[in-house]
C-alpha cells in the first residue's frame, strides 16, 4: 500500500491462531507500539556540541543521564528546528507547518505577546486528544498569551489550554521574560505585583525566583508522569507530555549544588543540571512502570547562544556547536541543527544511529501516523513522519518504501530563509542572518556574494561558498523554496495560504532590532 501523507493510518497485519495457522504468526500489536504515552521534553539554547553522544571528541560538559538516553533509543544526528529562535521554533513543533507562514517574520514574542497561534490552528496536542490522549504542558510557553498586564488577576484567555492542553504550570516566555511568574493552568498563583531584573526588568511574583524554575519545572513533570500510574489501569488513557525546560537559556543560573561542577564556568554547570532534571524524568518512567510503553524524545529548540559564552568555553575545549559553524539566531548550522533522540522500547532498536533529515515540526504527521490519525489539508502543512525510521528503516507497516523528507527550510532570526535538499545547501542573505559575524548589513557592505551554496557532505562546516560554480543548483533551489512559499505547504494536498505575503529574499536589517 502506498504511503500518503492523509492517509496515516498504520495497518499492522495481525495472524489469527485458525486451523492451519502456522504456531508463529505474528502477535497481535500492544499499545505501547500502537499508542504510546509520548513525553518531548525540550531543551532552551542547548546546543547539538553541548552533548557528549553527539561531539564526543569536543564535549567537555558531562552529560550522562542523556548519553544514557541515546544509548537506550535512537540518535539523530541531522535533526533540525525550522528556526534559529525559540518562538519560530516552538510554532513549527507544536503545529506541524513553518514558521515563516505566520504573521511573525522575525524574530520572537515577548512575555506579554499577543497569542501566535490562530484559534482554527490543529496543534498536535489537540490531535493526540482527539486520538483519546491526556495531555499536558509543563514549562516554557513562548508563543503568546491572551493577557491583560494592567489586570493580572483576570488571568489567561488565549494559551496552551486553548490549543489542546489540558493542563499546563510554566512560565510565558524565556526565564529572561516578564512577567515573571508561574501560570498553572490560566491563573497566577501568586500575581506579579513587584518588579524584579533578570536582564529584562518587569512585573514579578514577590517570591518567584530565577534559580528556582528549573527544579520547579522537574518536580511538576515528575509529579505527572507518577500520577498517570493510579488508578484502575483498564480505564488509564495515554498521555503527551510536552516538557518545555527553560535551560540553559539566559539568565544562566544552576543551583548550589552544581554551581562549580562543570569546570567550564555557569553554562556548563546550568547544562549539567539540566541533564539532571532530564535524569530525574527517565526515572519516573521506570518507577512508575512506563518506560516500557512511552516514547520519549529529546531535543532543543535552537543551538547554543552566544550568551553561554561560547567563545570562553572553546578556548577550554568546549565546542557547544560541534564542527558545525554559527550558534543561535544564526542562518548556520550551528543555527538549528540539535541534538535529537527518541527512546522506544517497544520499537526503537537501542543503541541505534540515524542520518535521516528531520524537522522538529514533523512530531505531527508522526503522531498522526502512529495513532492513526488523519490530518486534514490545513493542518501539518510542513509535516513529514519519521515513524519509519523508528521502526529501523523506509518502510511502513504496510511494506511499501517510504520516502523521507526530500528537503528542509530553515530560518534565522532576522527572517532570512535557507533551504537544504540532499547534501546542498542554499542561504539566501550573504552572512549569518544572525549575530555572528558577518552580520546583515554589514555582509553586503563587505561585497559578499548575496547568496551561498554549500556541499555539507565535503564541507559541513560552511566554510567554501559554491554558488558561482554551482548556478544550475543555486536557481533549482530557490525555485524548490518559492514553489513551497507559493503553495503554502511543502507536503502533498491541497494549496494553503499563508497568514502574510512571504519575501524569501529580505532587505538587510540590524541585527540589533531582533534580540531575543
Amino acid at each position: 500500500m502506498p504511503a500518503t501523507r492523509s492517509a496515516a493510518l498504520v495497518i499492522l497485519l495481525v495472524a489469527m491462531v485458525l486451523p492451519g495457522t502456522p504456531c508463529n504468526a505474528a502477535p497481535a500489536p500492544s499499545p505501547a507500539t500502537t499508542r504510546p504515552n509520548i513525553v518531548f521534553i525540550l531543551c532552551d539554547d542547548l546546543g547539538y556540541g553541548d552533548v557528549h553522544a553527539f561531539n564526543p571528541d569536543r564535549c567537555k560538559i558531562a552529560t550522562p543521564n542523556i548519553d544514557a538516553l541515546a544509548g537506550q533509543g535512537m540518535r539523530f544526528t541531522d535533526a533540525h528546528t525550522s528556526s534559529s529562535v525559540c518562538t519560530p521554533t516552538r510554532y513549527n513543533l507544536l503545529t506541524g507547518r513553518y514558521n515563516w507562514r505566520s504573521k511573525l517574520q522575525r524574530g520572537v514574542l515577548q512575555g506579554n505577546s499577543p497569542p501566535l497561534i490562530a484559534a482554527d490552528r490543529l496543534t498536535v496536542a489537540e490531535m493526540l486528544r482527539k486520538q483519546g490522549y491526556t495531555t499536558a504542558a509543563i514549562g516554557k510557553w513562548h508563543l503568546g498569551l491572551g493577557m491583560n498586564e494592567q489586570r493580572w488577576g483576570d488571568g489567561i484567555s488565549n494559551g496552551p489550554l486553548q490549543h489542546g492542553f489540558e493542563k499546563f504550570f510554566g512560565i510565558s516566555a524565556s526565564l529572561d521574560m516578564p512577567p515573571f511568574a508561574f501560570i498553572n493552568d490560566d491563573r497566577f498563583p501568586e500575581l506579579p505585583t513587584t518588579r524584579k531584573t533578570w536582564i529584562r526588568t518587569g512585573d514579578a511574583a514577590a517570591s518567584f525566583e530565577a534559580v528556582d524554575v528549573l527544579p520547579t519545572l522537574t518536580k511538576r513533570s515528575v509529579d505527572f508522569i507518577r500520577r498517570q500510574n493510579e488508578g484502575d489501569a483498564q480505564l488509564r488513557k495515554p498521555f503527551f507530555l510536552y516538557i518545555a525546560l527553560a535551560s540553559p537559556h539566559t539568565p544562566i543560573v544552576p543551583t548550589e549544588r552544581w554551581a562549580g561542577k562543570s569546570g567550564l564556568g555557569a553554562y556548563g554547570d546550568f547544562v549539567m543540571q539540566t541533564d539532571a532534571a532530564v535524569g530525574e524524568i527517565i526515572s519516573a518512567l521506570r518507577d512508575a512502570k512506563l518506560d516500557e510503553s512511552t516514547l520519549v524524545i529529546f531535543t532543543s529548540d535552537n543551538g547554543c547562544s552566544p550568551a553561554a559564552k561560547v567563545k570562553e568555553l572553546e578556548a577550554q575545549g568546549h565546542f557547544p556547536s560541534a564542527n558545525f559553524r554559527g550558534y543561535k539566531a544564526d542562518i548556520w548550522e550551528g543555527g538549528h541543527r540539535v541534538p535529537f533522540i527518541v527512546r522506544w522500547p517497544a520499537v526503537v532498536t537501542a543503541g541505534t544511529t540515524s542520518d535521516q533529515l528531520i524537522c522538529l515540526g514533523d512530531l505531527m504527521a508522526t503522531c498522526a501516523e502512529m495513532t492513526g490519525a488523519t490530518l486534514p489539508d490545513n493542518a501539518g502543512e510542513d509535516s513529514v513522519s519519521f515513524l519509519p525510521a523508528l521502526r529501523g528503516g523506509g518502510i511502513d507497516s504496510g511494506g511499501a518504501n517510504v520516502k523521507p523528507r526530500d528537503a528542509i527550510v530553515h530560518h534565522s532570526i532576522n527572517g532570512n530563509f535557507a533551504i537544504r535538499q540532499g547534501a546542498w545547501k542554499l542561504a539566501l542573505c550573504a552572512g549569518s542572518g544572525g549575530w555572528s559575524e558577518p552580520r546583515e548589513p554589514a555582509a553586503a557592505k563587505l561585497n559578499l556574494a548575496p547568496m551561498q551554496l554549500y556541499d555539507l557532505a565535503r564541507d559541513p562546516a560552511e566554510t567554501t561558498n559554491v554558488a558561482a560554480e554551482h548556478p544550475e543548483i543555486v536557481e533549482r533551489l530557490h525555485a524548490l523554496l518559492q514553489r513551497y512559499v507559493d503553495n503554502g505547504r511543502s507536503t502533498p494536498g491541497l494549496r494553503q495560504r499563508n497568514d502574510v505575503e512571504v519575501a524569501i529574499i529580505k532587505k538587510p536589517q540590524p541585527a540589533s532590532q531582533a534580540k531575543e
